[in-house]
């Protein structure tokens, strides 16, 4: 099909503009901003750009709530990555992404390409990527769909990740029936760079050259975005969607592009992402408030005869835009030939504010650049409380009812959500660049700057039933629950990413949801001194009618002043004194222990005071910091049971003997917030507790590889630490074995 062969008034006569993804009034305003009618190039364009993948625009009158900024955020959202200082002149550079739809359609190559994205997205700002992370949602893996797809996934981030040399160093995964038709993939990389190596994507300097650089440009992932905004209902007519990756291109692609970096030639560089050199053209151009005017016909072809709206909607990957200074593009174009990447000039920045494209000399599209980014529709959804909450609110707390405790550890320990996710990680390289320190099992992964008595330690959370339960209290909790990672690991918290995943934003009862979910993350953000400096969302997460949990993930990032402040998350020795840091209440709506009995959630989400929150993790980091502190744990799924018990599965041979007060079930599953489970050696107790005002002894590391727990002076659970261990570790493998 040629430009041509779809005449302007066909497309307005024939609404073939829905197809693409736009409604009346949107096409409406494309004739008001073209003032004339847009051909099929400038429809396919502004479709892909006014998507919600695109242009945030029912999202963004949220996201406006997150607190972005803080003396250490030396760049919030709105580049390819968010910074923040670390010292010495360094910076991490961090986000988090979403591959959901292509991950739903085409499990491997969704999940592969997710990662390769979100690398292009860090390495754009000129960061060297040091570590990768996941966070991932599953059906439960009793169904064939929820165990292939989970195995095809796992499979596509290993592919990817371990050939790029990018060591996957941690992340998460969680199992509920509301993600069966729609699996969550969300990848996070974090990268190194120096303050003055930062590189930002814009088009500056009139007369300046664009250079493509990269994998040539097919036919695959043509309107990705649009297909990632709206709802999935036949992924066989999606298929065509999904772009195809190539890891072995993508390594040389980092390490041509970090040299680029260093060339006082570049101006800006961005990832052609969503809607591919469309959105990295324009924003650059915008961003800079310059236009860009771009040949076709010297754009890289991987097929015959692509035509325009082909070749600028295409998402094929690893394809990297750069704009440089004019008279010096041999220097570019040879750094990028000495690591074997195809780079070519394909147009060069104008002084009009217009994105002008030719091909075959031939103008096929002039849209003024803020059109398609800043002028994009912006839309205030109506926001309506959820029947269920209230309902839950007025059922109150969930009380369940265990008569055999030390049988409900054992089943809890085989919940796929709090099971060993070793089969996972496994299967990750989380050695590349040998700086890693704490691997993937960890509360928070830890990567040491090379060379430097200094690490980073990072981790994702949400626990998406909480939220699902109670919106506001559950955005609170994904916040602090992160930070509570960061600071078992001995680091300072200090910004973080989200992935915010949601159904259907025009159904008033999911964007309440969001709205309330954000307002939740926004006030922990800010009282935790975390700001929120990159991210992204991914709405339409539903099939049948159904819409997933809301799951907005927390990626978070945290400071080691040094070395000797890397704490282990397992009980170290025995005779370590065991403590117990918080109150405990009866708290299990949206707990593992009410999806075992009950087999859903309903009632009272846990509550969190983000004052006392803020209060305890500075006690544990400072106690940490002095070196009374033997191991940390967050206490998170399956309460202070599975806590003890993950705390003694390192091998040791070590055991457990805890004394408890209280209501058996509270004490054992309840879960409560802001706690921690902590050892300390018996010489260093008096100073712990000085600092340290609300622990609360409980027990003693042992020898005997028993783990025994008594409350109230009776012995409710005596277990054999390496049988309980084998179920925690075995638990995901035997379900994929048995029917996979």
């Amino acid at each position: 099909m040629k430009n041509n062969d779809v005449h302007p008034e066909q497309i307005e006569r024939e609404k073939l503009y829905e197809d693409m993804g736009l409604n009346d009034q949107e096409y409406s305003k494309v004739k008001d901003v073209l003032n004339r009618l847009p051909n099929y190039t400038e429809t396919g364009i502004f479709s892909v750009m006014w998507s919600e993948h695109c242009s945030y625009k029912t999202s963004k009158p949220l996201l406006k709530k997150f607190p972005t900024k803080a003396p250490h955020v030396l760049q919030g959202p709105g580049e390819g990555a968010g910074v923040i200082d670390i010292g010495d002149n360094q910076a991490v550079v961090f986000k988090l992404e979403s591959h959901n739809s292509p991950s739903a359609v085409e499990p491997f190559e969704g999940a592969a390409t997710g990662v390769g994205g979100i690398v292009r997205d860090v390495f754009s700002m000129g960061a060297k990527p040091i570590a990768a992370l996941n966070s991932l949602r599953f059906g439960n893996l009793t169904s064939d769909r929820s165990r292939m797809l989970l195995t095809e996934v796992v499979r596509g981030i290993a592919s990817y990740g371990n050939v790029i040399g990018v060591p996957t160093v941690g992340g998460e995964v969680q199992f509920d029936d509301s993600y069966e038709e729609n699996p969550l993939v969300n990848a996070m990389i974090v990268g190194l760079v120096d303050h003055d190596n930062v590189q930002k994507g814009i088009a500056a300097g009139v007369g300046n050259t664009v250079i493509y650089a990269g994998g040539s440009t097919g036919r695959d992932g043509i309107h990705g975005a649009t297909f990632s905004s709206d709802v999935v209902d036949d992924e066989a007519e999606n298929s065509s969607a999904v772009a195809i990756g190539d890891p072995e291109v993508g390594k040389k692609l980092i390490d041509a592009c970090l040299e680029v970096t260093h060339s006082d030639a570049l101006v800006g560089m961005q990832d052609m992402g969503a809607a591919g050199l469309t959105s990295s053209a324009s924003e650059m151009a915008s961003k800079a408030g310059t236009g860009i005017e771009m040949n076709l016909n010297l754009v890289p072809q991987r097929e015959k005869d692509m035509n325009a709206y082909e070749l600028m909607l295409s998402e094929s990957q690893e394809r990297m835009l750069l704009v440089v200074k004019k008279g010096q593009e041999q220097e570019i174009l040879d750094i990028f030939a000495k690591h074997k990447v195809n780079a070519t000039a394909v147009g060069e920045v104008i002084e009009e504010k217009t994105f002008r494209i030719k091909q075959h000399d031939e103008v096929v599209a002039d849209i003024p650049v803020d059109a398609l980014t800043e002028d994009a529709p912006v839309y205030h959804m109506p926001s309506k409380e959820a029947v269920y909450y209230k309902q839950f609110q007025e059922e109150g707390n969930y009380i369940p009812e265990v008569q055999d405790y030390g049988a409900m550890l054992r089943d809890l320990l085989q919940q796929p959500t709090i099971a060993s996710k070793e089969w996972v990680y496994e299967q990750y390289d989380s050695d590349a660049q040998s700086n890693t320190i704490t691997r993937p099992g960890s509360d928070a992964a830890v990567v040491q700057i090379d060379g430097m008595d200094k690490a980073i330690a990072i981790t994702t959370d949400c626990n998406s039933r909480y939220i699902y339960v109670d919106p506001e209290m559950g955005g609170k909790i994904a916040v602090a629950e992160a930070a509570r990672n960061i600071v078992c690991s001995g680091a300072k918290p200090l910004a973080l990413t989200d992935g915010l995943n949601y159904g259907n934003p025009t159904n008033p009862e999911v964007f309440w949801q969001m709205e309330k979910s954000i307002d939740g993350i926004s006030e922990a953000s800010l009282l935790l001194e975390t700001p929120v400096i990159s991210g992204n969302v991914s709405m339409y997460n539903q099939s049948k009618g159904e819409s997933i949990f809301p799951t907005p993930i927390i990626g978070m990032v945290g400071l080691h002043q040094s070395l000797d402040h890397i704490t282990p998350n397992h009980f170290q020795a025995a005779d370590d004194i065991i403590y117990l840091i918080g109150d405990t209440y009866a708290e299990f709506g949206g707990s593992e222990l009410q999806n075992i009995l009950e087999k859903t959630y309903s009632g009272k989400a846990p509550t969190i005071d983000l004052q006392v929150e803020a209060k305890r993790q500075g006690q544990l980091l400072t106690a940490i910091r002095v070196g009374t502190v033997q191991s940390a744990h967050d206490i998170a799924e399956g309460g202070v049971a599975i806590a003890l018990a993950e705390s003694v599965f390192n091998g040791k041979g070590l055991g457990v003997n805890v004394e408890l007060t209280g209501d058996a079930t509270s004490a054992l599953f309840s879960e409560s917030q802001s706690r921690f489970l902590v050892s300390v050696k018996a010489e260093n107790q008096e100073r712990f507790e000085a600092v340290v005002d609300d622990a609360k002894q409980i027990g003693v590391v042992t020898k005997d590889n028993t783990f025994n727990v008594n409350i109230n002076n009776n012995n409710v659970i005596q277990e054999d630490v390496d049988g309980l261990s084998k179920l925690w570790k075995e638990a995901i493998g035997q379900m994929l074995k048995s029917k996979v």
